[in-house]
């Protein structure tokens, strides 16, 4: 204890003599009963402290804490903050789980976007950003600031974002968002303006690249609405949203629909016409021999259907196997045909069916279109010439539709009658 005393006011007795006639004895004492005392540093929490820091500069972290990593303030004058990763964050995991996994994006309801203008063209629509990974901060001044607010900012190496990446040329900017739900999102005023009274059906379309190519057509064509029966790709698999190009964030896509509930998501009076690459008037120069459906790409001819009907009566009991075969004939529509560029827009509302590349049309796509008088629509080829892909055969029926209804509001506009051919 002494020497303590001797060691604290060694200071203060310098500082007497050094002050001649005893001037600094007052100020020397004062000192002393202020060692005397235990010094006691109140820290304010960690929200207040970061928030009483000058700008551009982060608090200090208090003694004893756990080091992680310090968020730091964009630039270019955004009060967004963000974090820099560490080795092994484990929310960089999820990117590829949420990408690989539909399961997961099922479960969790989340999905994954990349690149900077679907990342944009989400945040326009309304959709909610969980957590965004970003190599440079200057990604980040491309955003709508105020929609990032309550986002998670994560500051990686590109070199991780690439290897994360499928494609060649990563971007640096990866988001996992939630699932968007149609009902709730705020598609583009130019989308809704040129919106006609067109939808798209896709009966069990499996391919992720044709499905994101059908969806680009019918936004660009003015489709009301995509619908998507049971069995088609998931809408939000990373290679359909590539291919869609923004395509889900401009009209609804309302996936994983029976069909018994398609009805249910189509205007009144709505008249459904399927796509066949069948001409019955070349039956019989171009006679499939195969009986198989991927044979033609996006549809089934009538024969192929009463053969996959015959291998599903297997299935059913010896009792009812007669009772089917009679029936046969009823069971699958007999539909008209005519040729895509005949006028088949004079309902209120016209939609459109799009079968799978495998199995074709299904025979709930006939009936359909048979309960509300549609018709097959034919696109001739040249004879001997394989039928188009569904993403072609798509794309030539929404816009001609596109044109036969703007064909049809212009001459009404002007009291014509639109005729039975367009």
């Amino acid at each position: 204890m002494a020497a303590l005393r001797r060691l604290t006011l060694g200071p203060a007795a310098a500082l007497l003599r050094a002050q001649p006639g005893g001037a600094g004895a007052g100020a020397a004492r004062r000192w002393v009963r202020a060692l005397r005392r235990s010094p006691v540093r109140v820290l304010p929490p960690r929200k207040e402290q970061r928030a009483a820091a000058p700008a551009g500069r982060e608090p200090a972290e208090p003694k004893g804490a756990r080091p992680g990593p310090a968020p730091e303030r964009s630039p270019a004058g955004q009060g967004l903050r963000y974090e820099k990763a560490e080795p092994g964050d484990r929310r960089l995991g999820k990117v590829v789980t949420i990408a690989k996994s539909k399961k997961f994006r099922d479960q969790h309801g989340k999905i994954l976007l990349e690149g900077r203008r679907l990342i944009k063209d989400a945040l326009d629509a309304g959709a909610l950003p969980q957590t965004l990974f970003f190599s440079t901060v200057g990604h980040l001044k491309e955003l709508p600031e105020e929609k990032l607010k309550k986002t998670t900012l994560v500051k990686v190496k590109f070199e991780d974002i690439k290897n994360w990446s499928d494609l060649i040329t990563p971007q640096g900017l990866i988001g996992i968002f939630s699932r968007p739900d149609h009902a709730k999102m705020t598609y583009p005023a130019v989308q809704l303006q040129n919106s006609l009274p067109l939808s798209l059906i896709c009966d069990n379309l499996r391919d992720p690249g044709n499905l994101g190519t059908i969806l680009r057509s019918a936004a660009g064509a003015g489709c009301s609405k995509v619908l998507l029966t049971k069995g088609c790709v998931d809408p939000w698999e990373p290679k359909v949203l590539r291919a869609g190009m923004g395509a889900h964030f401009r009209l609804p896509i309302i996936a994983n629909l029976e069909w018994e509930s398609i009805s249910n998501y189509l205007p009144t009076d709505t008249q459904v016409y399927v796509a066949d690459s069948h001409d019955p008037r070349t039956q019989d120069k171009m006679e499939d021999v195969s009986g198989k459906a991927s044979s033609y790409g996006w549809v089934s001819r009538p024969h192929n259907l009463k053969a996959q009907i015959g291998r599903e009566d297997l299935a059913f009991d010896s009792e009812s196997e007669e009772e089917e075969q009679g029936t046969e004939e009823a069971w699958i529509p007999e539909l008209d045909t005519q040729c895509y560029h005949e006028n088949w827009t004079l309902a209120p509302a016209a939609a459109v069916v799009i079968g799978g590349e495998t199995h074709g049309l299904s025979t709930e796509a006939l009936r359909l279109a048979e309960s509300t008088g549609g018709k097959r629509l034919i696109i001739p080829v040249v004879p001997g010439v394989d039928s188009l892909n569904s993403a072609m055969a798509a794309s030539i029926l929404l816009f001609e539709g596109k044109r036969q209804l703007q064909l049809r509001e212009k001459q009404e506009s002007k009291g014509q009658k639109f005729p039975a051919l367009g």
